[in-house]
């Protein structure tokens, strides 16, 4: 959750004219990462215009552009690569912001993946109007990863460039953080009963204060997201297209058992070991416990904290379980992102094909 404090991301649209006037380097032998904004235009009368990041892999010079509190280092607007491995969606935290996972998604993108990095509208350090429905915000967060991937499919320039599997449809992975976490999983099959939220919250509050108290900004979740309770709501519905996951500190406690061991799709579950937001007994334990097969895995991260996934903000911006760059100490961050960005690559490698 990131404060309403990032009044530095006001001025992106500024900073991208002016970088894209910048004058580059030659470039360098590998691929850089490109970088460019996208818009999925409303389709219900209700729906808001989202944004979205799109990072790829491109033979242009990268520079370091300030955006707000997470710098990027890209090449805005760079031409893309004829052939990417695969479309790879990030799905970040609740209130949180699209480009905070540079180092993940800068990483990718030189190495063949084209990344796009999603606006969850109505749940924005901008705009938390989403929250105030429960039944619809676990709905609508997974349907919006969905309109991105509508988006781009439906755009000739970038639906050729994007490798296909045997079965002749394209090679599309989802990585997701907090909320995110969740938001993915629902993607691959997961489905939540948001009177489990509300059972956990009333006998284990003291042992999962952040996630609990943060719950109580939700309302009273009592019904089912699949039948919500003003009879007016989508589904949570899956995404097929998706072929493998990552749940990076997910939001675990509120799916039913059995959607969690119907999902056949590989996923690799990562929690921090001294994550107190989310705390990975009652989140990333209980997914993968009840996950069958060999298709998933649950990593600890070592001293890490919640925000490990994130690039450090150049900027203190306060969460419920305080700074978002904060970290336990002894913990180095940067170090984690650099070898965790590698491991991502490699599970997006192996399975997407």
């Amino acid at each position: 959750m990131l404060a309403r404090s990032i009044s530095g991301f006001r001025a992106l649209p500024l900073v991208l004219a002016a970088a894209c006037v910048a004058l580059l380097q030659p470039a360098a032998n590998a691929a850089e990462a490109g970088f460019r904004q996208m818009t999925v235009a409303a389709n219900r009368a209700d729906d808001k215009p989202a944004h979205f990041a799109l990072y790829y892999p491109t033979p242009d010079a990268a520079r370091v552009i300030a955006m707000g509190p997470f710098p990027q280092t890209v090449a805005i607007n760079g031409a893309p690569e004829s052939k990417f491995k695969g479309l790879i969606v990030i799905s970040h935290g609740t209130v949180s912001t699209q480009i905070g996972f540079a180092t993940l998604a800068q990483a990718l993108a030189r190495k063949g993946y084209l990344v796009a990095s999603v606006e969850h509208v109505g749940d924005t350090w901008q705009d938390q109007s989403l929250r105030a429905t429960p039944a619809r915000y676990f709905a609508e967060r997974p349907r919006q990863v969905s309109r991105v991937i509508d988006t781009l499919l439906a755009d000739p320039q970038w639906r050729a460039r994007i490798a296909s599997g045997a079965d002749g449809q394209p090679l599309i992975g989802a990585m997701g953080h907090s909320a995110g976490g969740y938001t993915v999983l629902a993607l691959a099959g997961g489905k939540p009963v948001l009177s489990r939220l509300r059972k956990h919250c009333e006998t284990e509050a003291e042992q999962d204060p952040v996630l609990c108290n943060l719950s109580h900004a939700l309302g009273s979740a009592t019904a089912q997201a699949n039948a919500a309770a003003d009879g007016q709501e989508e589904p949570v519905q899956a995404d097929t297209r998706v072929r493998a996951v990552m749940a990076l500190a997910p939001l675990g406690v509120a799916f039913s058992a059995s959607s969690l061991a119907s999902i056949t799709v590989p996923v690799a579950i990562y929690a921090g070991e001294k994550d107190t937001f989310l705390v990975p007994r009652f989140h990333a334990q209980w997914v993968m416990q009840n996950m069958r097969g060999a298709n998933a895995t649950l990593q600890f991260v070592p001293n890490a904290g919640h925000y490990a996934f994130m690039n450090r903000p150049t900027m203190d911006l306060p969460s419920p379980d305080g700074s978002v760059a904060g970290d336990p100490q002894g913990f180095d961050r940067a170090a984690f992102l650099d070898r965790f960005a590698q491991e991502s690559i490699a599970f997006f490698d192996k399975n997407l094909r």
